[in-house]
C-alpha cells in the first residue's frame, strides 16, 4: 500500500476525475456516502450531530455527510465557517444542497460565531480542514479546535484531524489540532499517522475506500509504502529437496559480554529458527556453559576476555555476520569492532552495543561497510544523528543516514521503518505492545543474520525480517496477551509466522 502527499492524493483525485470517468462534486458524493456509512455502522440516530465545516474541499465532504446524516433522520446542526467570503467551488455546491434540503438546521460563519453547547451524547463532525493544510491553524479557527477539544462531545474528523499536517507536523501547534476519537480518512492513510506524537490527535483511524482509480495509484511513485502480507509471501525462498545445512548458509553472531549472555542466546536462537545452516557464535568463554546448554545447535567461538575484544579469523567462512547484542562499550570492544568492519565482505547486521559505539564515535560511520543493516531503535538513532523534534525529523535524518552512506537502516518501533540506501521507506504493519520487552530486539537480529545467511538480499532480509518478526509478537499476543508477552515467546511463535505467510489468504 502506498503512503502519498498531499499534492500526489491531488494528483490521484484528478486522475480519477479524468479517467473514470466522474465531476469532482459526485467524486466529493461518493466518499461521503462512504464516510456516512462508517458512522451510522457505529452511532445511531439517537446521537445528535454538530457538523464543523471549513471552507474548502474537506468542508464540502462534511457538507454533503451532514445532509447524508440527516436523509437518514440523524438530528443535525451544521455551522459553515465563511469568514472570507469565498468557498470551493464543490463546497459552495454543497452549501446550495443542504440549503435547498430544509432538513437540518444550516449557519454560515462569517464574522461572529455562537459556539453551541457540545454534550457528551453529541457526534462532532469535525470537517474545517484536511490534507491540503501546510501551516499551522490559527486565529478565530485555532479557538474553535480548543473549544471542540474541551468538549466531551465523541469527535469524527474526515481525512485528517482539523490542524494536523499529512507529513510534518514538527514545527505545528499541539493545542490547535484537533483531538478526533476516530479519523475517517479517505483510500490511503498519510503519513502523520504513523507517528506516536500524533496518535493522540488520531483517536481511532479508519481507511475508507472511496474507488479512486487504481490506474492512477500504480502510476504514482511513492517515496513511502505500507508492507502487505502477499508481497512478504511471496519473498520466501523455497527449500531444495536435496538441500542440506552447507546451503542453507553460515551465520556469525558476535554478542553477550559475561552477564550479558541472554542477549547472545536470544539472537543465536532466532537465528536458528530462521532457517540458518550453521551458526558460530562469538562470546567470552565464560558464556560457554549457559549457550551450551540454552543452544546445542550453536557452534561456540570463545574470547578469553570477558567482553569481546578478539578480531575475527576467517571471516571469509561466513555468509553474514551479526554484531552488538549485550557486547558492552568497552574501549577493547569498540576497537575490536572497528577492526572487524574493516575486514567484512559479507553482509553485515550492526545492533545495540555496537550502534552506541558508533553513537560514541561518529566519525566511524565512515568506517562502516556499504550496504551494512543497522537496527537503530529512537534512541540508539538519535546517538547517531542527533537530538530530533520530531518523529518526522528522525525519520528523515535517518533517511539521510542511509542515502549518504549506502546503507539499510530499520528504525525500530510501532510502524518499524525500512529505509533503503536509495531512500525509499517501507512501514511494517506487523507487531504490538507487547513487544516492548528486553531481548525483542536481540530476536530481530537473529532473525536478519537468518535470512541474509540464508542467501535473501538485503532489502528481502529487512523487510520479510521486521514482517516475521511483528508477525510472531503479534500470535504470541493472541494466545499469551501483550502483558506476558517476552522475547523468548517470539522466538516460540516465529514457526507459526513462517506458516502463516505460507498460508493463501
Amino acid at each position: 500500500m502506498k503512503v502519498l502527499s498531499p499534492a500526489q492524493m491531488k494528483e490521484l483525485d484528478q486522475y480519477t476525475i479524468a479517467h473514470e470517468p466522474i465531476s469532482s462534486l459526485d467524486l466529493m458524493e461518493r466518499a461521503a456516502e462512504a464516510m456516512v456509512k462508517a458512522i451510522t455502522s457505529r452511532w445511531s440516530s439517537k446521537h445528535p450531530v454538530k457538523v464543523f465545516a471549513g471552507p474548502g474541499n474537506n468542508g464540502g465532504d462534511a457538507l454533503a455527510v451532514a445532509r447524508l446524516l440527516a436523509k437518514q433522520d440523524y438530528l443535525v446542526e451544521v455551522f459553515l465557517f465563511n469568514t472570507s467570503g469565498k468557498l470551493s467551488p464543490d463546497c459552495l455546491a454543497n452549501k446550495d444542497r443542504i440549503v435547498a434540503s430544509k432538513k437540518l438546521t444550516f449557519n454560515e460563519i462569517t464574522s461572529q460565531f455562537n459556539p453551541p453547547e457540545l454534550t457528551s451524547e453529541m457526534l462532532v463532525v469535525d470537517g474545517l480542514f484536511g490534507n491540503g493544510l501546510n501551516k499551522p491553524l490559527s486565529g478565530g479557527f485555532a479557538s474553535v479546535v480548543k473549544y471542540i477539544n474541551a468538549s466531551p462531545a465523541t469527535v469524527i474528523s474526515l481525512d485528517l484531524p482539523s490542524g494536523l499536517m499529512s507529513l510534518d507536523n514538527t514545527y505545528n501547534i499541539p493545542a490547535h489540532i484537533v483531538k478526533a476519537t476516530v479519523t475517517l480518512t479517505l483510500q490511503l492513510p498519510k503519513l502523520s499517522f504513523f507517528f506516536a506524537e500524533n496518535q493522540v490527535y488520531l483517536g481511532e483511524w479508519v481507511v475508507l475506500d472511496i474507488g479512486l482509480h487504481p490506474q492512477g495509484l500504480e502510476e504514482i511513485l511513492a517515496d513511502y509504502t505500507i508492507t502487505e502480507h502477499a508481497e512478504m509471501r511471496k519473498l520466501l525462498h523455497k527449500r531444495q529437496k536435496f538441500a542440506h545445512k552447507g546451503d542453507m548458509g553460515h551465520a556469525l553472531l558476535v554478542a553477550g559480554k559475561y552477564g550479558m549472555c541472554g542477549a547472545a542466546i536470544l539472537a543465536a536462537k532466532a537465528c536458528l529458527r530462521s532457517g540458518v545452516g550453521k551458526i558460530t557464535v562469538h562470546t567470552p568463554i565464560r558464556n560457554n556453559a549457559m549457550l551450551q546448554l540454552a543452544v546445542p545447535e550453536a557452534i561456540m567461538d570463545h574470547d578469553k576476555h570477558d567482553s569481546y575484544t578478539t578480531y575475527i579469523h576467517k571471516p571469509e567462512i561466513y555468509q553474514a555476520v551479526a554484531v552488538g547484542p549485550g557486547i558492552g562499550l568497552q574501549k577493547d570492544t569498540a576497537i575490536a569492532f572497528l577492526e572487524m568492519m574493516h575486514g567484512m565482505h559479507c553482509p553485515l547486521v550492526i545492533d545495540a552495543d555496537a550502534l552506541n559505539i558508533l553513537g560514541e564515535h561518529r566519525g566511524w560511520m565512515a568506517q562502516v561497510p556499504t550496504l551494512s543493516i543497522l537496527t537503530p531503535h529512537v534512541k540508539e538513532m538519535e546517538r547517531l544523528v542527533g537530538n530530533c523534534v520530531s518523529s518526522y525529523e528522525r525519520l528523515m535524518k535517518a533517511k539521510e543516514l542511509a542515502e549518504q552512506r549506502q546503507l539499510y537502516i530499520i528504525l525500530k518501533g510501532a510502524w518499524t521503518a525500512v529505509i533503503t540506501p536509495e531512500g525509499r521507506i517501507t512501514l511494517n504493519p506487523t507487531g504490538n505492545p507487547g513487544m516492548a520487552t528486553a531481548g525483542s530486539g536481540d530476536v530481530l537480529t537473529g532473525i536478519l543474520l537468518g535470512l541474509l545467511a540464508q542467501g535473501y538480499k538485503h532489502e528481502e532480509a529487512c523487510r520479510l525480517g521486521v514482517y516475521l518478526h511483528g508477525l510472531a509478537g503479534d500470535l504470541a499476543a493472541k494466545d499469551l496477551g501483550e502483558e506476558c508477552l517476552t522475547a523468548s515467546d517470539i522466538i516460540s511463535y516465529l514457526p507459526h509466522a513462517f506458516k502463516k505467510l505460507k498460508e493463501t489468504e
